[in-house]
């Protein structure tokens, strides 16, 4: 039985953002590991940041050192990942930062819960599929885990030897074939932007 109750803050979200001029939201980026997420995520980050935009990377590797230590990659300790880190999302765009979250997040019911919680608290919710494909993430290989797959050396690798459902209907889809790391950049950075603006 929770015994928690809720407290409601004397500052609240809308004068927090007004008094420091923030607009905070999460922009989900899922796809598989050697996608170009993370690579995406930290030049958005950049490039608001140079233009007075609050922002944090809640980068899910990272995560995973800290308050995820403790889960390992069956499917439920995949999803108890994703909960996790979904909820911290949350808390930051609820406190005004414009929260990038690279994770692969393979299951679609986990990343539907992701949204749904941001959208219960009326919090912006994007999600950005970037799109590579395996072969083209298996060529980058930045990690080294797809060769070690191959090799034999370990097993349970998104989208090669466990599964990844695709986002069905993303907010934006980056990552196609062709398309440049700065072109992926400048679209999300696009879509941000015009959610900020559209809420002034």
């Amino acid at each position: 039985m929770n015994q928690a109750i809720w407290h409601e803050p004397t500052v609240g979200r809308n004068e927090r953002w007004a008094a420091h001029h923030l607009h905070g939201m999460t922009i989900w980026l899922t796809g598989l590991s050697g996608s170009g997420k993370s690579t995406i995520a930290h030049a958005l980050a950049d490039r608001l940041t140079s233009g007075g935009v609050y922002n944090y990377v809640l980068d899910a590797d990272n995560v995973r050192h800290g308050l995820n230590s403790d889960l390992g990659f069956s499917d439920h300790e995949r999803w108890e990942n994703v909960r996790r880190i979904a909820e911290v999302a949350r808390l930051f765009a609820d406190a005004g930062a414009v929260t990038l979250v690279p994770i692969i997040s393979p299951f679609r019911d986990s990343r539907s819960r992701a949204r749904r919680i941001h959208e219960v608290d009326h919090l912006t919710f994007l999600e950005v599929y970037v799109s590579t494909a395996v072969e083209e993430c298996e060529r980058r290989d930045p990690k080294g885990l797809y060769a070690k797959v191959r090799a034999g050396e370990m097993s349970g690798l998104t989208g090669v030897d466990a599964p990844y459902e695709a986002p069905q209907s993303p907010d934006l889809t980056v990552g196609i074939t062709g398309e440049s790391i700065d072109d992926a950049v400048n679209a999300v950075h696009r879509l941000v932007i015009d959610r900020i603006n559209s809420a002034h």
